[in-house]
């Protein structure tokens, strides 16, 4: 394996400056982020992507959700468990996280994903945050992979148990617009209403020059929500 370059070990060691957590061998980490695209695109090198560490990943995500809700509520039955624990540990939620770690910034993606927006990519970022579980998993052990998946998961576990189920529908929307256009998706800011401790916020998307949809909310998170779920309803690929 080649060395990691100057550039790439102080991104990396931003990222553990993130997290709070000093890798004993960098090199998981790197392999974590190192998407298939990447890794095909330097053979020589003889990269290894992140797919095995994704796939050690999902299964210890899986059991550290199942024990901490498991604890936490004893009277739901084996169903109720089921359903919340499928509720966390779906793809957008898990993305989400992703994008709340940006993950996206220290991917190593290939030029033909890099071109089609990958970095955003829903499924890319869901496999990039359960790669990272494995690579913490193998370097610090059960205990350490368990305190990052919960720190970064228990709200969403919280909203999910008051029926709050997560849906980002920002992302969806990009997901679907990204197989039948490469325009580029735009959210601004029709209207502000109200004084600055209680504003009213209307947003509109546009892919090109049209609007797709408009929605309010009480921030503008919530307003471009509120619009990417009204121009997926329109296009019809709106899931509750």
């Amino acid at each position: 394996m080649k060395k990691l370059g100057s550039k790439r070990v102080q991104l990396l060691q931003e990222f553990q400056d993130k997290i709070l957590y000093q890798f004993k061998n960098v090199e998981l980490l790197n392999r974590a982020f190192t998407h298939s695209s990447y890794a095909n695109e330097h053979k020589k090198r003889k990269m290894l992507c992140n797919e095995r560490l994704e796939f050690l990943g999902d299964s210890i995500l899986s059991v550290v959700v199942s024990d901490f809700i498991f604890n936490k509520y004893p009277n739901y039955p084996e169903g109720e468990l089921t359903k919340l624990r499928a509720t966390v540990v779906c793809e957008p939620s898990l993305a989400y996280v992703a994008q709340r770690l940006n993950l996206g910034k220290y991917l190593l993606l290939g030029k033909g994903e890099e071109a089609t927006g990958g970095r955003e990519r829903v499924s890319i970022l869901a496999d990039v945050f359960e790669a990272v579980i494995g690579s913490i998993y193998l370097d610090g052990k059960l205990d350490i992979s368990s305190k990052f998946i919960l720190s970064n998961l228990e709200d969403i576990i919280d909203e999910a148990v008051k029926g709050n189920l997560f849906i980002d529908y920002k992302t969806e929307l990009q997901e679907v617009l990204q197989k039948t256009t490469k325009a580029d998706i735009k959210y601004i800011v029709l209207k502000e209403e109200g004084p600055d401790h209680n504003k009213t916020f209307h947003v509109g998307v546009k892919v090109g020059d049209e609007l797709l949809g408009e929605g309010i909310g009480k921030s503008k998170k919530e307003a471009e929500q509120s619009c990417a779920k009204e121009a997926l309803n329109r296009i019809g690929d709106c899931h509750e």
